[in-house]
């Protein structure tokens, strides 16, 4: 009786066991994008639907240059806005520990983006402003999605998010003949109803006539206002997370 006691207790521990790792590998194992990167972002223009729009401007080919100076900028004068071509989004990236699973990163990221820069000569011109719908934003996890409509970001509450540009950004010559820019945007950030100066590192490249600009900058919630979520999977989530960027623009006209 107690061999057959044990057999059937091995049994149910070992289907436990099995049911336990289907959850995780269905229900809650993450499948978190990686990081932004600017090489990541150039992949989503390099392709023959990203077409350069009339006007903008190319990168040159292998060897070929641009002459330097005013007729270089030139190309780039005009405003720019998001493009239909690559992938623009703003989005999160939070670790977050779960039951049963441990820690995970949980990232969500929204492509409902508008906004306009201006450039005139060598210089973006401040003014230049971003919002992102935060209502669209979308994880692996329909919970975490839903969740965040009434916790944490409360989306319900405030729908978007705006970064305003305040301090002018030089473009060097390089910049225009195709050369990747390091850089960093001065600015306000509106989060959860909360306006905050920031500075973002970021990086921006001229492709296929597209500006394509990636940054990423950590958030601490409490600058915000944010309280961290709670639901009974969630152990704990991260005091912090990090904002992520991906812009790619178009020149109109």
């Amino acid at each position: 009786m107690k061999r057959k006691l044990l057999l059937f207790g091995g049994a149910g521990l070992a289907a436990f066991a099995v049911a336990a790792f289907a959850a995780w590998f269905f229900y809650f194992r993450s499948d978190a994008p990686e990081e932004v990167s600017l090489e990541g972002a150039l992949e989503t223009v390099r392709t023959p639907t990203a077409a350069a729009p009339a006007g903008a401007g190319s990168t040159p080919a292998p060897g070929a240059t641009q002459p330097a100076g005013a007729g270089a900028s030139a190309g780039l004068d005009g405003t720019w806005t998001v493009a239909a071509a690559g992938e623009t989004f703003v989005g999160y990236r939070v670790q977050e520990e779960l039951a049963q699973v441990g820690a995970t990163t949980a990232v969500g990221r929204t492509s409902d983006v508008k906004g306009t820069v201006t450039i005139k000569g060598n210089r973006v011109e401040p003014g230049s402003t971003f919002t992102a719908n935060m209502q669209a934003l979308k994880s692996d996890r329909a919970q975490r999605d839903n969740a965040l409509r009434t916790q944490a970001l409360e989306t319900n509450r405030f729908p978007t998010a705006t970064f305003t540009l305040k301090d002018a950004v030089t473009l060097p010559a390089s910049f225009a003949n195709g050369e990747a820019l390091t850089t960093t945007l001065k600015g306000s950030l509106e989060l959860h109803g909360v306006t905050r100066d920031v500075e973002i590192p970021v990086q921006a490249k001229l492709e296929n006539g597209l500006i394509v600009v990636v940054g990423s900058l950590e958030i601490r919630f409490a600058d915000y206002d944010i309280a961290q979520p709670r639901a009974v999977i969630v152990l704990s989530v991260d005091d912090k997370g990090i904002m992520e960027v991906q812009l790619v623009l178009q020149k109109q006209g």
